[in-house]
């Protein structure tokens, strides 16, 4: 192959050359002997390359920080390939791209970018779920089964039996509600809303991210209020019992009462359970969608 003038051509080799030194066409040229050469530009391969890179590291960013995508039962390589899937049925369907070599400074900053924006997106989204998470904390806890830990493998930690039971409903019931399809739609309209080029993001996106972050207390307290409420009139209840009959064991009496009355509050409370945790999908969806318009402000 032999490359000048930015374009590069197939060069015939020895292999067609006859005895004289000519070049014999293959079987496969057409009738006179003649061979159509292939020519491709540097502006073709940087479009090219453009085209599939830039939105790749977006999707790869949202699948590193998505519920469910980022998911460490999943191996890295799974990842790569569904970020690998997803950017080639996305890619035909995206606006044009600006004409920027991904290898030189700009495309480099431009990747940095597209990787940002899809950690944003995931990780506001990721945020309902650690809520989730803080309520079976503080549930747990009421109960008396925070020593009760088990290893979330998801978060890297140790978590209480509790929020590990309510962060797996979540979960499943995230998957039945197509939350993972709405998280790629909402990908894909990111596009539309945040084009890929250098113009610097909106400062008004972080702020907008920041003040979701602080609905994690919200949702978690808001969640877990309930079964707070039960536990706290027990409480009182075997504060009374005791002050009554002092001969009465508190620490032998009152955990198991506390138990049976957490696990009973949990079975009233789960037919709710699934219409609560749609709506938080839903604020969910709407805070990323807030935080796209706000950082495309201006652009």
């Amino acid at each position: 192959m032999v490359c000048a003038s930015g374009a590069c051509r197939l060069a015939l080799g020895h292999p067609w050359s006859t005895s004289s030194g000519r070049l014999r066409p293959p079987f496969w040229a057409p009738p006179g002997g003649e061979t159509t050469l292939i020519s491709v530009t540097d502006a073709q391969l940087d479009a090219w390359l453009a085209a599939f890179l830039f939105p790749l590291a977006r999707i790869l960013g949202l699948v590193a920080a998505a519920p469910v995508f980022n998911n460490a039962a999943m191996p890295i390589r799974v990842r790569l390939v569904v970020g690998l899937a997803i950017t080639l049925a996305v890619a035909p369907a995206l606006p044009a791209f600006p004409t920027v070599a991904p290898a030189s400074w700009a495309g480099l900053a431009i990747l940095a970018q597209q990787s940002l924006i899809g950690i944003a997106l995931g990780f506001t989204l990721r945020l309902v779920f650690a809520g989730i998470d803080l309520a079976g904390e503080l549930i747990g806890l009421q109960m008396g089964l925070g020593f009760a830990v088990f290893y979330d493998p998801q978060n890297a930690t140790q978590l209480p039996i509790v929020a590990e039971l309510v962060g797996l409903l979540a979960l499943l019931i995230f998957l039945a509600l197509n939350g993972h399809l709405m998280t790629l739609a909402l990908l894909t309209e990111s596009f539309t809303v945040l084009p890929v080029g250098a113009t610097p993001l909106s400062a008004a996106g972080g702020e907008t991210l920041l003040r979701w972050s602080a609905s994690i207390f919200s949702i978690g307290v808001l969640l877990a209020l309930p079964l707070i409420s039960a536990l706290l009139i027990a409480n009182i209840a075997l504060g009374v019992l005791t002050k009554v009959a002092p001969q009465l064991n508190l620490f032998a009496v009152g955990f198991p009462v506390t138990l049976m009355a957490g696990f009973a509050m949990l079975a009233l409370t789960m037919p709710y359970f699934a219409p609560t945790m749609e709506r938080l999908f839903e604020q969910g969806y709407e805070a990323v969608s807030a935080v796209m318009h706000a950082a495309s402000a201006g652009r």
